[in-house]
């Protein structure tokens, strides 16, 4: 199961998030499988260790995966969660007050971005909520 966290922004224009995982309804050869997720675009960045970001929108709808750093991220409201090495984040907080984020170990934050359509259903499963 892949641990996944959701941002979109909330009735009161702020970023809200949800942690949940990623659909796995499939599979072969005891392996799990999401289905096939229409992307618009891939590309890949790094930070260096100690980086940070202040506070803005997610510019996409978005498959954000760590492959290397910890990090916290916060929203306006003061909420935050932790993303590790392995962990999705699904940025949809593209309006409103936005959110912020800084590494918190001695490790580059290695990224993959995904786009993803508006009009696509996608397979996030929510475990819990804090808007």
């Amino acid at each position: 199961m892949f641990r996944c966290v959701r941002l979109w922004t909330g009735s009161n224009h702020q970023s809200c998030f949800e942690e949940g995982w990623i659909d796995l309804p499939k599979g072969e050869r005891h392996d799990l499988l999401s289905d096939v997720i229409e992307t618009t675009s891939i590309s890949f960045r790094e930070t260096s260790e100690g980086g940070s970001f202040s506070w803005h929108d997610a510019p996409n709808r978005q498959f954000v995966l760590t492959l290397s750093g910890t990090l916290t991220f916060e929203t306006r409201t003061g909420d935050s969660f932790t993303l590790y090495p392995g962990d999705i984040l699904l940025a949809e907080d593209t309006t409103g007050g936005g959110h912020r984020w800084h590494l918190i170990d001695n490790q580059p934050w290695r990224r993959v971005y995904a786009i993803v359509p508006q009009d696509i259903d996608l397979p996030f499963i929510s475990a819990s909520s804090k808007c």
